[in-house]
């Protein structure tokens, strides 16, 4: 006789999501598409099991990667079960092993109350290490080091491991730096985030006493997004699973976009080499998107030879074409969405349905200040608005005091910015003998000797601090080029030093936004009816005081791809779809397009009802004009699915758009054209290899190569970049 509980737990799931629940014992792989619903089939397996009694409450361990997943899966769980979830270990990966070293941490040689070390506590011990060992600060920032260790602890390597397969120089010191600052913690019984895993994994291989009694404590583990666990991760839920291998895990391969912060796909697409008695099922229907954007989604990740097949479908409907535009430039681009927008806004569509998703963070800074100028409120999510980040305040503040020197509130900012000695006491000695004197701070710091109470070393720091900054007035006075003080000023400040020392990707993208900001002052320069710094830093003032008041039709919101994962919108626009920005260029340079395709299927994914691609056959980004070649993922779409406007465009990759006219509608063609229908031709290349060529922005340069589709690789004299053209560049032979 079928219990009616169990009956009523089960109704409304889909076939592909009940079979998913309701699987009995051993290891089971549950392919979640996107939108495919796995939080519900997750919560409802956590219910099923108990209500079978398969399980008792604390037996169960359910892992997800954010307190919010954890708790948003608590919830649900106790609304299907009608009662409170206590006992049950529904917690991320760092909760559940922090539980389990708290009782055992005394056979690490920890106490159980050790300290658990942040962020910026691990970061101060590093630079506690690096000090012990001589390292040059200049050379080795604790922000680079300390990824380094993370990254060798997320593959569970320790400091020997780790000496042991080093190549370079700083990786030695890496390696001198990780065994003091290993050293330190224990003698400080404190672990950092990622021991948390790894001495969780030592713990259940050193001890099989305490391995067995979570092996029998946990009758089933369920696991969250998978595809995004590293290899300690994958470690402790295999020691964990032990010979009951019940172990239910959760994701999608064509989610895995977290690469750079360690996660390992090879997890999800081997487990079925791990576990050969394994269990797949695949959740395919989509109640998110239209089957055009479905389609979309499943024929660009086709394009990846390291995947598990899955095709998403939906009974929503078909949909209407994908939008795809090319515009002149970022900022007609630009103009474009902002139309698109308001044309939505008078239909009656709410901001709060649009989303903007791009590559970068310096992407944003042409669009945003198009919404502020047209008064459009609009947010940035996972992120700061281009003329809030910390980096272009800091930029802007340099600037701002050669233009005022007594403006103590930039000399407050950029003083210690980047480090160079000069401490909060020191420098609020000399702001108040300049309040004493009634004399600007410039001033004041200049003669620092003469400040009651300076000891030497700050007298110095302030000397070599205003030497800098009295060269950059100079130059300031000199009525030049805004862009070219701003690029004298991030080098002679040394904040650009400081954050190429860093060697990290969020220091990588901080640089990306200085660089938009140089060419921003560019674009200033060669546009403004009245140039020079003062009208620079107005213009700028006025961009960034953006209008902050929400209305009933509420925000566009703003992100970059990385942050939309998770998210869904009814109206989408991904910008900046060029080769070297998407995929970004340093993908190709890595070989990780495969995840750059995997990023597209995710920002395709977020789209319910409407998307639009767009790029620009010419855009300034990071201070540099490029005359760039549409991303080869466009050319992955299927040619039915697309609505490419009026616009000719060759195919760059010669992929699905290549000699097919398109067949919607509209009757526009993508890659064909001609009044009879027939295919266009790929345009002939005029340049031959060894020509010397002169190009209207980059200068004197040799073709390097020519390439299929009218495209010429041509090797720059000025800065010895190369660079992929199109045939129909601004460019001359000489």
């Amino acid at each position: 006789m079928s219990d009616p509980r169990i009956e009523g737990l089960l109704d409304g799931l889909n076939p592909a999501q009940r079979e998913a629940v309701t699987w009995g014992d051993g290891p089971l792989l549950i392919l979640a598409g996107a939108g495919s619903g796995k939080t519900r089939v997750l919560t409802h397996r956590i219910a099923w099991l108990i209500q079978t009694e398969r399980a008792r409450r604390d037996e169960l361990l359910a892992i997800t990667f954010t307190n919010k997943a954890a708790s948003e899966m608590r919830s649900r769980a106790e609304m299907l079960l009608g009662h409170s979830a206590r006992g049950m270990w529904v917690m991320t990966f760092h909760s559940a092993c922090t539980r389990m070293l708290r009782a055992e941490a005394t056979r690490l040689g920890y106490t159980r109350q050790f300290t658990i070390y942040d962020q910026a506590d691990a970061r101060r011990l590093v630079k506690h290490s690096l000090d012990a060992v001589d390292a040059d600060p200049k050379r080795f920032s604790p922000a680079a080091v300390h990824s380094q260790i993370s990254d060798a602890k997320n593959r569970l390597r320790n400091a020997a491991e780790y000496r042991s397969m080093v190549g370079s120089y700083f990786e030695q010191t890496v390696a001198d730096a990780y065994e003091v600052y290993e050293r330190e913690l224990v003698r400080n019984n404190a672990m950092d985030f990622d021991d948390l895993l790894v001495r969780t994994v030592n713990l259940l291989e050193l001890f099989p006493e305490v391995r067995e009694r979570y092996q029998r404590v946990f009758r089933h583990i369920l696991v969250d997004e998978y595809q995004d666990t590293n290899h300690a991760q994958y470690m402790l839920l295999r020691l964990l699973a032990g010979e009951r291998r019940n172990i239910a895990v959760v994701g999608d391969d064509a989610q895995s976009i977290y690469g750079f912060r360690g996660a390992d796909i090879r997890n999800i697409l081997d487990f079925e080499r791990d576990f050969k008695e394994a269990h797949i099922v695949r959740l395919e229907q989509n109640y998110r998107s239209t089957q055009t954007i479905l389609s979309a989604a499943n024929a660009v990740i086709a394009h990846n030879r390291d995947q598990m097949p899955k095709d998403l479908w939906t009974e929503v409907g078909e949909g209407d074409p994908i939008k795809v535009r090319v515009l002149a430039d970022e900022h007609a681009e630009a103009r474009y969405v902002l139309g698109e927008i308001e044309r939505l806004v008078d239909e009656g569509v709410s901001r709060a349905e649009i989303a903007v998703f791009y590559r970068t963070n310096a992407q944003s800074r042409v669009l945003e200040d198009v919404l502020v100028r047209a008064e459009v409120p609009y947010q940035v999510i996972g992120g700061t608005k281009f003329y809030e980040r910390a980096e272009i305040k800091d930029a802007m503040a340099y600037l701002t005091l050669l233009a005022n020197p007594q403006d103590q509130v930039s000399f407050t900012r950029i003083a210690n910015s980047p480090r160079r000695g000069i401490g909060q006491t020191s420098l609020s000695r000399v702001l108040a003998q300049a309040a004493t004197l009634g004399q600007p701070v410039w001033e004041v710091a200049a003669g620092a000797e003469r400040v009651p109470g300076l000891g030497k070393a700050a007298v110095t720091a302030f000397g070599r601090f205003m030497d800098v900054m009295g060269e950059l007035r100079a130059l300031a006075s000199g009525g030049g080029p805004v862009a070219e003080l701003l690029e004298t000023t991030l080098r002679r400040s040394g904040y650009l030093d400081w954050l190429e020392a860093e060697r990290t990707f969020e220091a990588q993208g901080r640089i990306e936004n200085l660089e938009e900001l140089v060419g921003v002052a560019r674009e200033f320069d060669a546009s403004a009816e009245q140039g020079g710094l003062d009208a620079f830093l107005e213009q700028v003032a006025l961009v960034s005081d953006a209008d902050a008041r929400v209305d009933d039709q509420g925000l566009v919101t703003l992100m970059t791809l990385h942050n939309a994962k998770g998210l869904e919108y009814p109206i989408v626009f991904i910008i900046g779809c060029e080769e070297g920005i998407f995929p970004h260029s340093r993908s190709l340079d890595e070989g990780s397009l495969e995840e750059e395709r995997r990023l597209c299927y995710v920002g395709i994914t977020r789209a319910m009802r409407d998307l639009t691609f767009s790029y620009a056959r010419r855009r300034s980004l990071f201070g540099v004009e490029h005359y760039g070649l549409r991303s080869r993922f466009l050319d992955e779409l299927p040619v039915e699915l697309v609505d490419a406007g009026d616009e000719f465009v060759a195919p760059a990759f010669g992929g699905a758009f290549a000699g097919r006219a398109s067949a919607v509608s509209s009757g526009s063609s993508w890659a064909a054209a001609s009044a009879g229908g027939s295919a266009a031709a790929a345009p002939s290349v005029s340049y031959r290899l060894g020509d010397d060529v002169l190009h209207a922005a980059f200068g004197e340069g040799v073709v390097t190569g020519v390439e299929p589709g009218g495209i010429v690789v041509v090797r720059f004299a000025r800065d010895g970049s190369e660079r992929k053209l199109l045939d129909s560049a601004p460019m001359e032979r000489q």
